[in-house]
């Protein structure tokens, strides 16, 4: 360091401002931690909060309601044609992100965290060197590396083009695009794609592998892919783009595979074929801190990297790459870190993807059972004869659940349906306590609900051991 430069010593140094950041920071902080966090963009709540979970979210419920506006006719009830004002809906998206990131701030500040704006780049196993910030440099006694996940890129594809862009760029909702190409079916790319498609856009999917959000029970992907099939112009399965040049009016775009596309120029194109790390341009080499080949920090069970008194958590450590599972790692560790005895001892993670039809799962998928040789019992119940889907319209649905034949406990439960990712997590608590078909049968569920299919599903299961 240089003789004159501000330097910032503290106890714990949280590089990351995301779920996983705040949360750790928080916790160390109420367990009486000296505790500082450095984020780049200045403002807590990372990717998931500005660019990510929280305006995707927004943009579906308004995509959810002209999409009700539009199918309720069947009840009786007929609107016109909902008008969108592009700047107003920004400007409500805008004040979500504004006002839950203004809270955090509020709490950051009566936590007595002081927060720091700037990218933080590793000197030596205690020392980091703060660029565009307050200070010059911070000294730390033990530090959690938290500086999330980006959009991988499409090199020797991509173009660099305003019409060119990755979910930040789609969720800037700069207009609505007469036709919109989303590369990659996973659940990034049909989320964005069902906004723009009730928009107004005439959405085309192409994805490489032969099925839609790989990963999924394809039983529970077909009643989204029928709806899909409806809104979107083309799903184009097998199919890669190969290669993209701007023209006038939009981006001319090369395919290959078994489905190409009729259409070959949009107006633009969303890349959402996955996330990588944060961790290139940090100098991690100098702590001493180890990545593997693709880039995420090599961490043990305690999220303790290659380095003495250096942790990681949330994205940077790998799969599954989900904001509620970084929260409850950076909970965790920040008691760990005050010398209580807690471990990251979750059993299951629930996953949930927020298209209409949600699709949410936990624990063991059904086709990893099979994979995998295990013997098991699977139940299925409709929607159809939900008293409450079928009150809602919304009878495009189905509850599953999976058993362990031998100890009848839950192992698995999948949803597709309205509010699906509600409702999981009555599955994920079923399988961290070891809930069994009988105890799941025997809660009673308030009727009529759509969560009432899942104790209906239970007693099939138990007529099926």
């Amino acid at each position: 360091m240089i003789a004159g430069e501000s330097v910032y010593e503290t106890d714990l140094l949280v590089i990351g401002g995301g779920p996983g950041g705040y949360h750790a920071a928080f916790r160390a902080a109420e367990n009486g931690i000296s505790t500082t966090i450095v984020e780049a963009s200045g403002a807590l709540g990372g990717v998931c909060l500005h660019c990510g979970c929280i305006p995707s979210k927004t943009y579906l419920s308004m995509a959810e309601l002209l999409h009700r506006a539009r199918s309720c006719g069947q009840m009786g009830i007929e609107f016109t044609e909902p008008k969108l004002d592009v700047e107003k809906m920004r400007a409500w998206k805008h004040r979500v992100v504004s006002t839950l990131s203004g809270g955090l701030d509020v709490v950051c500040k009566k936590k007595g965290i002081r927060k720091i704006k700037g990218k933080a780049r590793f000197e030596g196993n205690n020392v980091v060197a703060i660029e565009d910030g307050d200070v010059s440099h911070i000294t730390f006694h033990r530090s959690i590396i938290a500086t999330g996940s980006r959009p991988i890129r499409l090199r020797n594809i991509e173009i660099e083009s305003p019409r060119v862009v990755d979910s930040t760029g789609a969720l800037d909702l700069e207009d609505i695009p007469e036709t919109l190409l989303v590369l990659g079916g996973g659940y990034i790319g049909l989320e964005l794609g069902q906004v723009y498609a009730n928009f107004g856009s005439k959405v085309t999917v192409v994805e490489m592998l032969p099925g839609l959000l790989p990963g999924a029970d394809r039983d529970l992907v077909r009643p989204l892919a029928r709806r899909l099939k409806e809104q979107f112009s083309a799903i184009c399965l097998e199919t890669k783009v190969v290669g993209m040049k701007e023209a006038a009016d939009g981006v001319e775009v090369e395919f290959e595979g078994k489905r190409p596309p009729e259409l070959t120029k949009f107006a633009k194109v969303l890349v959402s074929v996955g996330r990588q790390p944060c961790t290139d341009g940090s100098d991690l080499d100098k702590a001493g801190v180890e990545t593997d080949g693709r880039g995420f920090i090599k961490t043990d069970k305690n999220f303790r990297t290659t380095a003495s008194d250096i942790y990681a958590i949330g994205d940077v450590i790998g799969d599954p790459m989900l904001a509620h599972k970084a929260l409850h790692e950076g909970t965790v560790l920040g008691d760990r870190l005050a010398g209580k005895d807690v471990v990251f001892g979750s059993r299951v993670i629930p996953a949930v993807v927020f298209t209409d039809p949600e699709i949410a799962w936990v624990g063991i998928t059904e086709e990893q059972a099979k994979a995998e040789d295990r013997d098991i019992v699977v139940t299925k119940i409709p929607w159809q004869v939900s008293g409450r889907a079928v009150t809602l319209g919304a009878t495009l649905g189905t509850t599953k659940l999976i058993f362990d034949k031998g100890t009848r406990g839950l192992i698995g439960m999948a949803i597709t349906g309205a509010h699906a990712g509600e409702m999981i997590a009555e599955g994920a608590l079923a399988i961290e306590t070891g809930a069994t078909a009988s105890d799941l049968a025997s809660t009673v569920h308030p009727h009529p609900t759509l969560s009432e299919m899942v104790g209906e599903a239970a007693r099939m299961a138990i007529e099926a051991f």
